[in-house]
């Protein structure tokens, strides 16, 4: 303990003149009350005199050397700690808000959501069997981290060179070749901590600096099964789509996978539950159809929300309006699982975008409000487009429409 006591002096700190500098203050300022006892006016002024001068070393000692320790721990971002404070001031108050789904669609709402609650927790799917996840869960026999990688860098809070480093897929390299970086990485940290998936997941929380809990839906190395209307049965999350048949039912195998412990306890504390946007069949239902996670998210007191997509698409949702997607959704878990969906009702305009989707048999999402409402689930239809290149939620309209809904339903418990 002495010895590292002894290395706040040592040279080169810059901490040593103003502890220095605090200390001289209260000299100063005993001195001075000294002084100001004197039963004599021009001393006692002459007292309170030295008193303030030894208040201005104190303060200008105390603040200079916690600017010298600040920007020791935060070297060329003293910008940043006003950040850091509103977060911890101002942000952690907030609900807290449960995510559950995968893909792109989870990653963007947290993108927007972590700027409205600190308190956020995303439940992700790692059913993925396509591309690099479904390259490195044959060699290395562990779940999809492609959808978990997404969302650690959605919320994570390091410097944006480092979430580019994640995102980053190598285009050539042989066995390298399709694999993105951050899923070598939690394949690597896979490894480290001895097969512990929910445990890699942590540690690369840590790396990222993520603001919020990112949680896999289950450690078991599951795999869809979808049962279509003709009989026919497909296994793989990349496969389902194309077999161009209405899906029946939707399952995991093995059956017996379980939910993990943390993303119970997050439905069970949750303020509100968000259900997409994301794939009906591929991102949001492989978490609910985990063995009791639907009955949790249906028993927990939170708010349950669940964000319809605006497009439909081929081999998953064909010709489905927004109450289609409702329907399957609650048949595949439990009636009581929502309590009010979050629907586009703004058309979209845009002809040469449209027309880029009915090549590939996709169309906008019908807002079919009334249908919904007949199902007793409250139905809040706003303008959530965002019309470029592609047909997709716009983050701030959705977070937005999001944050108004959850606002009022708290002023409603309050």
């Amino acid at each position: 303990m002495s010895q590292n006591f002894s290395k706040w002096l040592y040279p080169g700190i810059k901490v040593k003149r103003w502890v220095f500098a605090s200390l001289f203050g209260v000299v100063v300022v005993g001195v001075g009350a000294v002084y100001a006892a004197y039963p004599y006016p021009f001393v006692q002024t002459f007292g309170v005199v030295i008193i303030l001068c030894g208040i201005v070393f104190i303060v200008l000692g105390m603040g200079k050397m916690i600017i010298s320790l600040l920007t020791l721990f935060l070297p060329q971002r003293e910008r940043d700690i006003v950040d850091i404070l509103y977060r911890r001031r101002f942000l952690e108050r907030g609900p807290k808000v449960v995510a559950i789904g995968g893909g792109h669609g989870l990653s963007h709402l947290l993108l927007a959501l972590k700027a409205y609650t600190a308190n956020l927790t995303a439940i992700v799917t790692v059913a993925d069997s396509g591309g690099s996840s479904g390259r490195l869960r044959q060699q290395f026999n562990i779940v999809a981290p492609g959808d978990i990688r997404n969302c650690l860098v959605a919320l994570a809070d390091t410097p944006a060179l480092m979430g580019e480093l994640f995102q980053y897929r190598f285009a050539e390299g042989g066995g390298l070749k399709g694999h993105s970086f951050g899923n070598l990485f939690l394949t690597a940290m896979v490894q480290i901590t001895n097969g512990d998936f929910k445990r890699a997941v942590e540690e690369s929380s840590k790396v990222l600096a993520v603001r919020g809990k990112v949680i896999p839906s289950t450690v078991h190395n599951v795999h869809l099964v979808a049962e279509y209307m003709d009989g026919t049965v497909t296994q793989g999350e990349a496969k389902i789509p194309q077999a161009n048949a209405v899906i029946k039912r939707l399952s995991l195998t093995p059956e017996d996978a379980r939910p993990t412990d943390d993303a119970l306890t997050a439905i069970a504390q949750a303020d509100i539950i968000v259900m997409g946007p994301g794939s009906l069949y591929t991102s949001i239902l492989p978490n609910l159809i985990i063995k009791g996670m639907a009955d949790a998210v249906a028993t927990s007191p939170a708010y349950k929300i669940y964000v319809c997509n605006v497009m439909t698409q081929q081999g998953e949702t064909d010709n489905f309006s927004a109450s289609d997607h409702l329907r399957v959704l609650l048949e595949h878990t439990n009636p009581k699982l929502v309590d009010a969906c979050l629907i586009n009702d703004a058309v979209v305009s845009n002809e040469e975008a449209l027309n880029r989707y009915r090549q590939e048999n996709a169309y906008p999402v019908a807002a079919d409000s009334d249908r919904i409402k007949a199902m007793g689930i409250k139905v809040v239809a706003a303008d959530l487009l965002s019309v470029a290149d592609y047909v997709r939620h716009d983050s701030k309209k959705l977070t937005q429409a999001l944050i108004r809904l959850i606002e009022t339903q708290r002023v409603i418990k309050r």
